[in-house]
């Protein structure tokens, strides 16, 4: 992905550029220079206070009343320094570029095999459409975040989607043919592969933002912020990997071919969407 450059004359009219997490830049903060004090119109007329027992200014110098010096002003408002983003090397962009693509197909697929399953499963097993449509929402919000993602990125999606959009069609509605214990032992293939993805993922960045510690660097708001929907978006994935189980994935016959079929299946589908 190419990143965007930033000319000085467009960084004077883009007063707060957004910086990308795949194409960090470093920007050197305008210097401020110290204005001079105005000078004030003084008055021939000697002010006379209203009260006489007002301070003077001199008095007020040498009192409790003065302003706070230097040292009072720091002690309330300490400087709060920041550490150095790291930019991220051209394997580490190409590691988070094909990630996220992965993720994002990943997440359709699960909206479509979930579309699929669920009108033959809540006809025949009514107390399900609950259970199946928050597994649905969740798996739609998945897919937004990344969507929003890729898009402000501009990371380029994997030319595959057309295929897999099919395949994850087909999976959902001949699972679904095939009772509720195969459609719930597709979602804990599914699922399966899926957590290992994102675990995968969480286990790399962390090793990074583990690095940057070392070096007085850190990755940054948005890539602190992405390994915490990383995890939460896991968390999610793992807990319909439990409603499957929970509702008798493992009965499902053949269990074994099933389940390392889809499997198979999925790490072969994330392989070529790295890639493709």
């Amino acid at each position: 992905m190419s990143a965007r450059l930033f000319t000085p004359r467009a960084l004077a009219r883009n007063k707060a550029p957004v910086l990308d997490f795949l194409a960090p830049l470093t920007l050197t903060p305008r210097t401020t220079l110290p204005q001079r004090p105005r000078r004030r119109h003084q008055s021939t007329t000697p002010h006379s206070p209203s009260n006489p027992h007002a301070p003077t200014p001199s008095s007020a110098a040498s009192s409790n009343l003065a302003p706070p010096t230097n040292a009072a002003t720091a002690a309330t408002n300490p400087p709060n320094p920041t550490k150095p983003i790291h930019e991220l090397t051209p394997s580490q962009r190409g590691f988070l570029s094909s990630a996220l693509r992965v993720n994002q197909t990943g997440e359709l697929a699960a909206i479509l095999i979930y579309a699929a399953q669920s009108p033959q499963l809540v006809r025949s097993h009514p107390h399900l459409r609950p259970l199946m449509k928050h597994m649905y929402d969740q798996e739609a919000g998945h897919y937004k975040f990344f969507n929003e993602v890729i898009r402000k990125h501009r990371i380029r999606p994997t030319a595959m989607t057309p295929v897999w959009t099919a395949a994850a069609s087909v999976l959902g509605w001949g699972t679904a043919f095939l009772g509720r214990e195969a459609a719930m032992a597709c979602t804990e293939a599914v699922e399966t592969e899926i957590g290992t993805h994102y675990n995968e993922q969480v286990r790399v960045l962390l090793d990074w933002a583990g690095k940057c510690e070392a070096r007085g660097e850190t990755l940054g708001p948005e890539l602190e912020s992405l390994i915490g929907e990383l995890r939460r978006i896991r968390d999610e994935e793992l807990e319909h990997l439990d409603h499957a189980v929970e509702n008798d994935a493992k009965e499902a016959r053949p269990y074994e071919l099933l389940t390392e079929t889809i499997r198979a299946g999925c790490r072969g589908a994330i392989w070529v969407s790295e890639r493709v």
